[in-house]
């Protein structure tokens, strides 16, 4: 992602980060460091114009599918650690959820369907800190070790920044101060800075996964048919039962 706000800070599409100054307006040959609230580093901002809309485009498909593969890689590894659960179920959604969020936020460039594109955020956003507290959650009932509780405890810390900064992006982007909505650009920084990190954690457990791992994924994905065959052939078998019985009465 830092590769779409260099090329739109290279193209002059956005001022840099640490520009607090802001005009109402330009004109054409004024400087080219001159900054209107069009210029202001939003995260979707970097990736509205061309080149860098293709590569944003790109950086958010490719995000999408990892946080698909995240998602249920960290679904088998908790379903072999605790089994079955309702939380670790609801962290799948969640994460899918939020990979198409992203798709959306990614394909749909702002200034060209910002309805479509504000759809998108308001999902994966939401989501996203969601899938950060559920797994925040889960890392605390698999622990065991004090290794494992203090990457719950790295998590939580992460999850809380993760939540004050969306806040902040939330309630600072709406107002009409340049230095708000500026503040809130940082905020959106530091939210995916942090969001990543926080999938990095996940090394921690991955690197214990193996075959057995998936063959818990491929049992419990099956569970449900056998359990659909087991039933009908127990209500067949007490179908025959009492026609038996009605034949003999």
């Amino acid at each position: 992602m830092w590769i779409v706000y260099a090329m739109a800070l290279s193209n002059n599409h956005i001022c840099p980060v640490h520009n607090w100054s802001y005009n109402q307006s330009c004109d054409m040959d004024g400087p080219s460091s001159c900054c209107t609230l069009d210029h202001i580093p939003l995260v979707s901002k970097c990736g509205t114009l061309p080149p860098e809309s293709c590569f944003f485009s790109l950086i958010c498909s490719l995000g999408s599918f990892m946080v698909i593969l995240v998602g249920l890689l960290r679904y088998a590894h908790l379903l072999e650690r605790l089994g079955p659960s309702l939380l670790n179920t609801l962290g799948l959604a969640t994460g899918w959820v939020c990979a198409a969020g992203l798709t959306m936020v990614g394909n749909f460039q702002v200034d060209h369907a910002k309805v479509l594109h504000y759809i998108g955020a308001g999902v994966a956003f939401p989501t996203s800190m969601l899938f950060l507290l559920l797994q925040s959650i889960l890392t605390y009932r698999m622990a065991r070790t004090r290794g494992q509780y203090w990457t719950g405890h790295l998590r939580s810390i992460l999850t809380t920044v993760a939540f004050i900064t969306l806040v902040f992006s939330g309630v600072f982007f709406i107002q009409e101060s340049f230095v708000l909505q500026h503040v809130a650009a940082l905020c959106e920084w530091m939210f995916i800075i942090d969001v990543l990190v926080f999938y990095g954690t996940f090394t921690f457990e991955f690197g214990a996964i193996s075959t057995d791992t998936f063959l818990v994924l491929l049992k419990a994905s099956r569970a449900p048919k056998s359990y659909k065959g087991e039933s009908s052939l127990s209500s067949m078998a007490h179908i025959h039962s009492h026609v038996e019985g009605l034949a003999m009465a």
